[in-house]
């Protein structure tokens, strides 16, 4: 039997192992056990926090045709999800979109847009709608359709499916990764700790970007409207609220919620939605992302073990987690066929 450990239950955690346990058992060529370890689980991770905006962002110097197969392999799943009956368990739903830019330069889903359904750049008369009473005038958009996977609707509708084919959970924290891959039974260990990588690895190309957020009650709102602006806001509808957002301070490790990013937050998506001025305040959100130089996902021999490292996905968790767990399961299958594990 491949006996085998996820360490971190956040969706790309919960996502590699789920790909792995279901090729092997529709495979039926090899008994499989696939244990899930983590410190926390839904819906206390990261990000479960999050509005699940299908999207690529805030990914460094990762390579960006690697990031283009990730994000249209989530896409993907997530419109097999959508055309099927477990929808709206999984918290999926297809959602218009408005990116907007005010950098003459810049050309908005420049790599992404052919993933998504009818993009479209904005005429001269559309962005004049949204540019109404702006000091800084957009210059560019983009409308196009894609989903929302809120994870803490997809995160136990993936733990629901992993357990189902009889996947492990245990509720363990990992402080000392050589000895855990030296010492237990796993014959392959694949690592999702995210930003618990820094210390888990010493790796310092890892940094938190903290995001905050505030949650409103607006259910006339039906378009997600996002900023591209270094500073930029946004404002994404999930199915029981509408997300406003953010922030992304790179190296700021502060889980407290701050008013002055609050302010920010609920005046800059105003100014895009005035509307907004007459939403129920519900509560506010403080997340801590995973940022890293370049993600990375790789594997390296530790003796007779296989160790998978993936983490570093920045704001794109959602974005790119099926995607890179088909890597992981790709590189967990070309080491079994090099070693014979």
């Amino acid at each position: 039997m491949l006996r085998v450990a996820v360490i971190g239950a956040g969706v790309n955690g919960v996502a590699s192992a789920l790909k792995i346990l279901e090729h092997y058992q529709d495979e039926k060529k090899l008994n499989v056990q696939v244990t899930i370890l983590s410190e926390l689980f839904t819906p206390n991770t990261t990000g479960d926090g999050s509005a699940g905006l299908w999207g690529p962002f805030l990914l460094g110097g990762t390579d960006e045709s690697k990031v283009h197969k990730w994000s249209r392999d989530m896409h993907l799943f997530l419109e097999q999800i959508w055309l099927s009956e477990d929808a709206g368990e999984a918290g999926v739903c297809l959602v218009p979109c408005v990116r907007l830019s005010s950098d003459p330069n810049m050309i908005v889903g420049d790599f992404w847009r052919d993933i998504v359904y009818g993009a479209v750049e904005l005429t001269a008369e559309q962005l004049e709608v949204y540019n109404k009473g702006r000091d800084v005038k957009f210059t560019s958009g983009m409308s196009f359709v894609t989903y929302t996977s809120e994870p803490i609707k997809l995160l136990p509708y993936l733990m629901k499916r992993f357990v189902r084919r009889g996947g492990q959970v245990e509720q363990r924290k990992i402080t000392d990764l050589e000895s855990f891959v030296r010492d237990s039974s796993y014959d392959v260990i694949v690592n999702c700790t995210g930003l618990g990588s820094r210390q888990l690895l010493n790796d310092d190309d890892v940094y938190s970007v903290r995001g905050q957020v505030s949650r409103v009650r607006a259910n006339w709102v039906f378009t997600a409207i996002l900023d591209e602006s270094d500073d930029g806001n946004y404002i994404i509808p999930n199915t029981e609220s509408v997300v406003l957002g953010g922030t992304h301070q790179e190296r700021d490790y502060n889980t407290n919620v701050c008013a002055k990013d609050k302010r920010f937050i609920i005046d800059g998506c105003r100014s895009l939605l005035p509307g907004l001025k007459h939403s129920e305040h519900l509560f506010d959100w403080v997340g801590l992302r995973p940022g890293r130089v370049q993600l990375r996902l790789e594997a390296e021999r530790r003796g007779n073990k296989l160790l998978i490292h993936n983490y570093g996905h920045g704001g794109s968790g959602v974005t790119l987690c099926w995607g890179c767990a088909d890597d992981v399961l790709n590189l967990l299958l070309a080491a079994r066929v090099k070693a014979k594990l």
